[in-house]
């Protein structure tokens, strides 16, 4: 695969603070209120985390030297999938062991992180069956698949959906071919379920092409979206602030460290909103993560096991 990709393991404006990142989407239905967050001021940093082999308790161990507020302020499990039902012909939310597990056992795994004012989404992934995102054949298809992600962020009190049009592969099982409508339907169902919540756009494959259909886009109806090709540098092609985007997309540990600094330095320089990495894992990444840190927010970062 394309190494500027994200490599998988799987079965199947500027100024913008933590506390302002938090409006997009409501507080989770943690049982408990979230403790005070210190001030940040700077981009949203963004963690996807591989769960089949990684804790999301990660996110939660990375804090700013100067003023100890949290290094990430949205965590990404990743990753769920969209598959397919061959006998009813639908498409179907799908958990594997590791997904399901951490959200079994949201207790451990992602209240403490909302209770640190860190927002955690579920990203939603093909998975080689040939459903998509981009092939509902109705407009009630759609809808019905938008009710199942809506109904998984109440059940396990998540903060909202990323989507990630990638190995679909349409066609697979007879399915169809990517339509202009699907996308559109899919997104203004979701937003209408669950108004107060985050949904992302991992920027790649035909759904993200695919944002406008019979009169209605629904560019303005994401929260954020970000570049899906990690040590680079490009604008998602989505009608957004600044403040909503990330053109910078760098993998922790992989990245160079020069490559993680200078995408950040470009993020403030150029007034971008969003700061985005990927694979973060158990190990101390203080010296990787704090790369970013300091051009982003003026300070090391501190890692607590």
């Amino acid at each position: 695969m394309f190494t500027l990709v994200r490599s998988r393991v799987r079965t199947a404006a500027l100024a913008l603070s933590a506390v302002a990142a938090l409006a997009f989407g409501g507080t989770a239905a943690t049982g408990a209120a979230a403790a005070p967050v210190p001030a940040k001021q700077g981009p949203t940093s963004v963690a996807y985390v591989e769960v089949n082999n990684n804790s999301m308790r990660n996110v939660g161990k990375y804090t700013l030297a100067n003023g100890g507020g949290n290094v990430f302020d949205v965590a990404v499990v990743f990753a769920a999938n969209i598959n397919y039902d061959t006998a009813t012909k639908a498409a179907y939310l799908h958990f594997n062991e590791n997904v399901q597990r951490v959200l079994d056992n949201a207790a451990t795994e992602i209240r403490p992180l909302q209770r640190k004012g860190i927002k955690v989404v579920l990203s939603v992934l093909g998975n080689h069956q040939g459903a998509g995102f981009a092939n509902f054949p109705s407009q009630q298809a759609a809808s019905a698949f938008a009710k199942q992600l809506s109904d998984a962020v109440a059940k396990y009190g998540l903060d909202g959906i990323d989507f990630d049009d990638e190995y679909a592969e349409y066609g697979n099982n007879g399915t169809g071919r990517p339509n202009d409508s699907s996308f559109v339907h899919l997104v203004t169902a979701l937003r209408a379920n669950m108004p107060g919540k985050i949904i992302s756009l991992y920027n790649i494959g035909p759904a993200a092409s695919r944002l406008s259909y019979g009169g209605v886009d629904v560019s303005s109806m994401f929260d954020y979206a970000w570049n899906p090709y990690y040590g680079t540098w490009q604008v998602p092609r989505v009608t957004l602030p600044k403040s909503r985007l990330s053109p910078a997309a760098v993998e922790i540990g992989r990245t160079s460290r020069s490559t993680v600094a200078g995408l950040a330095r470009r993020t403030v320089s150029e007034g971008y909103g969003v700061y985005l990495t990927y694979n973060l894992d158990g190990n101390d990444r203080s010296a990787d993560v704090s790369a970013f840190t300091r051009e982003l927010y003026g300070s090391d970062a501190v890692y607590t096991p």
